[in-house]
């Protein structure tokens, strides 16, 4: 089965649309698909990386005062219209013939489906946000709370929706690792072990926020805060220079292979309220979650009415919202275990790929 992804990274769109369809790529090619990806070169983007994990990038430039379209909230992150990257698109995907696209991207409609629509065995769009019409024959949404009913109207009549963190798509190791994590957890007698992860690129420096209010936050001083940053980060020497002024030990972390890993060894998180959510809610990591955009808030407010989160607000809130948060978290620690846990299992990458390979 072949598969061709359309999606960007950006300092402006983040990293996680490309780490998410990386996951799916992942999940695809363990199971004998064949994937390549199709980025512009916008600054920030990730296409060393894919290429670094293996696959295929087609890439194209993004051109200095280009016009953009003005219809779609998120416009701005394509860098050309619809119409000028369906027309770059088309004869790639043309040529790939692939079996499925997949678009990952708050900037491309039905208008932009609707030239490569012919192109291609299925359509599978990635979406979030419930407010643009598609063509897709199958649409993913891992949003906690989401249903189908949110896109009705906005698919064909044909179209499966794959709606709820359930079909999250996180890597392996989360899944591997849920039963290590949990059982950790049931022990923990407080917070020693802060992990703070606030999106590859951080563009607001909340990450800074964070650690100002984490300083005077009465922390014992046997804590430990790891920051993980992404390589297209701004701030990762303001970031490294503060750290110095805490009274307990830090670090940063620049792109990490064992994320997992670390947050299933870590008491606390203080995280951005995108994909990384579910990522830590399928490891029981009881999180105080920050809003950096406003498509986030659904997510953020879902986790926080479940009881799997704290959302404090955003970026403006941390200051005087941080240090009760945490004193609350931190009396409650098994309740918040047991509420994110129960959001996802970390095998929704596995349920899309066998969606996708039934249906080729």
């Amino acid at each position: 089965m072949k598969v061709v992804f359309r999606a960007d990274a950006s300092l402006a769109i983040g990293t996680g649309h490309i780490y998410r369809c990386l996951t799916l790529a992942d999940t695809l090619r363990s199971r004998g698909g064949e994937c390549h990806f199709i980025c512009r070169e916008h600054p920030g983007n990730l296409l060393t990386l894919i290429r670094e994990r293996g696959y295929p990038v087609h890439s194209f430039a993004v051109p200095a005062d280009a016009p953009v379209g003005d219809v779609l909230a998120h416009a701005q992150w394509l860098g050309v219209t619809q119409e000028q990257d369906a027309r770059d698109c088309a004869p790639l995907v043309q040529q790939l013939c692939p079996d499925w696209l997949v678009v990952d991207h708050y900037a491309l409609d039905a208008h932009w489906e609707g030239v490569l629509r012919a192109h291609c065995g299925n359509l599978l769009v990635i979406d979030d946000l419930a407010d643009r019409t598609h063509l897709s024959d199958l649409l993913l949404d891992q949003n906690l709370g989401r249903t189908a009913q949110a896109y009705q109207g906005l698919v064909p009549d044909h179209c499966v929706v794959l709606a709820g963190a359930q079909y999250a798509l996180l890597r392996p190791e989360f899944a591997q690792l849920r039963s290590y994590s949990l059982q950790r957890r049931s022990r923990l007698a407080g917070v020693r072990q802060i992990l703070v992860s606030m999106g590859g690129v951080d563009l607001p420096n909340a990450t800074a926020q964070v650690l100002r209010a984490l300083r005077d936050c009465g922390l014992s001083a046997d804590s430990h805060v790891s920051v993980i940053m992404g390589s297209t980060a701004p701030w990762i020497e303001r970031v490294k220079a503060l750290l110095q002024e805490l009274p307990f030990s830090g670090e940063v972390l620049v792109n990490v292979r064992d994320m997992a890993q670390l947050m299933a060894n870590s008491d606390l998180a203080i995280g951005a309220a995108g994909g990384s959510s579910w990522e830590r809610c399928s490891l029981g990591l009881p999180t105080l979650l920050v809003t950096l955009a406003d498509n986030q808030l659904p997510g953020a407010q879902a986790l926080h009415e479940a009881k799997a989160a704290r959302w404090l607000g955003g970026v403006a809130d941390i200051s005087q919202k941080l240090a009760p948060a945490l004193t609350e978290v931190s009396t409650t620690l098994g309740a918040f275990n047991l509420s994110a846990a129960a959001v996802c299992d970390g095998d929704g990458a596995g349920r899309v790929a066998s969606y996708m390979l039934e249906s080729a």
